[in-house]
């Protein structure tokens, strides 16, 4: 049984607070397959909002890159919206979708008559890993030992409210420490700056993930994760969800965008060379060795969904975080944050 397995316990179910709306920055491409179908005709554009550029959302860029989009009759690009914009610009209607969690929709729904509803799963796992600097390190994983080793570090937690520091603070409080006396959380917007931060010394200890981990190997800041939040298992992390009203007024849109997913988790799953050339497309800056490393502990840790379904467990091990970590405080339902009308169709369309 995994630590976390050990440390959980039963929670009562507590209510919300609201996100803060940031400007977005552009930072998606047209893929070369929308291109090559636009010139045969029209295609419909939408927008998808992702808190940062990620290794984990791999199945979003094959989906654009390979053609899956154009396809169905779609062109989507995809914009960087940091620090819990990415929820905010779909709220506001800057982006058509949003890819996150769906503790972060749970949170923006909160007195809202139009709340965001996810319909297509992409990253079932908590995609977040703990490193020490080089030279510093736990003398093993029970839980005394861990929390003997992280009582008064300085932690690399990202954006308060953002998952990985939510997942960290969890950790922390079942473990018996306090995250806001026993530890230095630090806390920037920014989550590219995990590798420079603990090089410079402001951090001892980083929260992330690919590719921030072959980075900070590469560089020797630090060496493999010490501990892995993909052990809670089934895990909504990182899933595509868009407004209510856009699945009441255009369901046959929320449909070909979650055929194309379909298709391109499948085609990650099945495709490891496939996968590889998307990836490094998507970061030409990260070397092959680094592109193989995340590839190789994506597949490892069961990074991706299968088939795009939400279970119910993995919305009830995201939103436990949630609620154990004190950010949110109501009530909350499968039925109300996610639909799954659409990859039950896609999927028995396969069949």
């Amino acid at each position: 049984m995994t630590l976390l397995a050990r440390l959980r316990k039963p929670a009562a179910l507590l209510a919300a607070a609201a996100l803060i709306a940031l400007p977005l920055a552009g930072c998606g491409k047209e893929a070369s397959g929308d291109n090559v179908a636009e010139a045969k005709g029209s295609l419909k554009k939408l927008v998808i909002a992702e808190p940062l550029h990620s290794t984990g959302y791999l199945p979003l860029y094959v989906a654009q890159h390979e053609g899956y989009f154009a396809e169905q009759g779609l062109q989507v690009e995809v914009i960087q919206a940091a620090g819990g914009a990415h929820v905010t610009a779909v709220v506001s209607g800057d982006a058509w979708g949003v890819i996150g969690g769906t503790e972060s929709n749970a949170l923006a729904n909160v007195n809202s008559s139009d709340p965001i509803v996810s319909v297509v799963n992409v990253v079932n796992r908590a995609n977040v890993y703990l490193m020490a600097k080089t030279g510093l390190a736990p003398t093993g994983s029970s839980p005394e030992e861990l929390k003997a080793f992280l009582q008064d570090k300085k932690i690399n937690a990202g954006r308060h409210g953002g998952t990985p520091n939510l997942l960290t603070r969890y950790l922390l409080v079942q473990l018996g420490l306090n995250p806001d006396k026993d530890v230095q959380l630090l806390e920037p917007a920014d989550g590219s700056t995990v590798v420079t931060m603990v090089k410079q010394g402001a951090a001892q200890i980083a929260n992330g993930a690919e590719p921030q981990i072959a980075d900070g190997i590469n560089q020797q800041v630090w060496g493999e994760p010490f501990y892995k939040f993909h052990d809670l298992g089934d895990f909504s992390y990182s899933v595509l969800s868009v407004k209510k009203s856009t699945i009441a007024k255009d369901p046959e849109t929320v449909q070909k965008f979650t055929n194309a997913i379909i298709k391109a988790l499948h085609a990650v799953q099945t495709d490891k060379e496939l996968a590889k050339k998307n990836l490094k497309a998507e970061f030409p800056t990260l070397s092959d060795e680094s592109i193989q490393a995340a590839l190789d502990r994506a597949y490892a840790d069961s990074l991706w969904s299968p088939d795009g379904t939400i279970s119910e467990k993995a919305l009830d091990n995201d939103m436990d975080v949630m609620i154990k970590t004190g950010i949110f405080k109501g009530s909350y339902s499968y039925a109300e944050l996610v639909d799954m009308q659409f990859v039950n169709k896609a999927n028995e369309s396969k069949k």
